[in-house]
């Protein structure tokens, strides 16, 4: 069997999507808010990003669709630094490595990896090796790591019992990490994703917003899987009632609800404490729900957000001093984080091109025309 391994998001071909394909905004479709430059989780200085791809077909019943994304909040540097960080689960259904010891302590040791679900120990052990081989021992002589690793399952599309993610696809995405643009739709841990009934995957956008006259940025990247077609909305737009042809799941009487799932990373470079990080992470769920989502049993809606100000404050000193935003002045921050979701996961959409996978599955790409047309006859373009 071959593997096909597309690294630095360079994913071509067999329903792949790269940086450069349209997003949501070129087709039109208006969100509230100032994007970044990127409209991407890179436009908070020192964030980047990698994906490796694994696409291959060994036979007519198997198909390897899937990979691994990789989120590093001070770049190289994450080896070393930590970054103040809280999470939420909005439901539980799914995995987040090492939330305890955020939740105990604050501060998020290392990058975020997003894979499938059943891939989710492999890359935590991966991580650990990257991290031995990286950086230097801590205090105490000991490489000691958490690794944070979250999943949703591509098991429609993808061979998930094949676990075809290796230690060395997971080193790719580490290693070949950069900020700018990036890819979007079938690449990386979205890459056998599907989204309300549609072909899906990693989406990211981002906000400029002021607290007094300081600006500052939230980006937000999605790896989604979640939701059901009759409840999908676009820019307010019942698209579930418009938009009923080439559903993933087609039996009327089909009641397991949402089955799916969603990781959202949000990062800012505003000066914000683990706590309200917290809050920040929860108001990811707001965007989440715009585009429709209700968080069903089956689905799990896990978040983490971080923040790279306060670096000095990583330093393991007997007395650290750390700035933060007023309570009362965070609220732009948090349109900021609900503005950037909503549209994260919509480019995911946008971005994503038709799969076939394995057993004779497949998952249809939202058809833009008709996602303009609709839009139009609602008077939102």
């Amino acid at each position: 069997m071959k593997i096909l391994i597309f690294v630095l998001s360079l994913s071509i071909g067999m329903g792949a999507a790269f940086a450069g394909e349209p997003r949501a905004r070129d087709l039109g479709v208006p969100f509230p808010g100032t994007p970044g430059p990127l409209n991407a989780i890179t436009d908070v200085s020192g964030v980047t990003v990698g994906h490796t791809t694994l696409i291959a077909d060994p036979d007519l019943k198997h198909a390897v669709r899937t990979g691994v994304t990789a989120i590093l909040p001070r770049g190289a540097a994450s080896v070393d630094k930590p970054v103040f960080a809280g999470t939420f689960a909005l439901n539980g259904n799914g995995e987040m490595t090492g939330t305890a010891w955020i939740e105990e302590s604050g501060q998020l040791e290392g990058p975020v990896l997003i894979t499938n679900t059943h891939s989710v120990g492999v890359v935590r052990d991966a991580v650990i090796a990257w991290r031995v081989k990286s950086g230097a021992a801590d205090a105490s002589g000991f490489w000691w790591s958490l690794p944070v690793v979250a999943e949703t399952y591509d098991g429609y599309l993808n061979d998930v019992n094949g676990f075809h993610v290796k230690p060395e696809h997971v080193f790719a995405a580490l290693d070949t990490a950069t900020s700018g643009p990036v890819a979007e739709g079938n690449v990386g841990g979205g890459t056998g994703m599907i989204c309300h009934e549609f072909k899906c995957g990693i989406g990211t956008s981002s906000r400029v917003v002021h607290v007094g006259k300081t600006p500052y940025t939230v980006g937000v990247l999605v790896q989604a899987n979640y939701g059901r077609r009759d409840t999908m909305r676009i820019a307010g737009v019942p698209l579930g009632n418009e938009l009923k042809e080439h559903r993933v799941y087609t039996d009327v009487a089909d009641e397991r609800g949402d089955t799916g799932s969603i990781i959202i990373v949000v990062a800012t470079d505003a000066p914000l404490l683990p706590h309200q990080l917290k809050r920040l992470a929860k108001r990811a769920a707001l965007g989440l729900a715009r585009n429709g989502s209700y968080a069903g049993n089956g689905s799990g809606d896990l978040f983490i957000a971080f923040s790279t100000a306060n670096e000095a404050a990583s330093h393991d000193a007997p007395m650290n001093l750390a700035s933060f935003v007023g309570n009362d002045s965070i609220d732009p921050l948090f349109i900021g984080a609900v503005d950037a979701t909503e549209e994260a996961i919509v480019n995911a959409l946008i971005a994503a091109k038709t799969m076939h996978g394995q057993n004779g599955h497949y998952a249809m790409a939202i058809p833009h025309d008709q996602l303009r047309s609709i839009l139009k006859r609602f008077n939102r373009m």
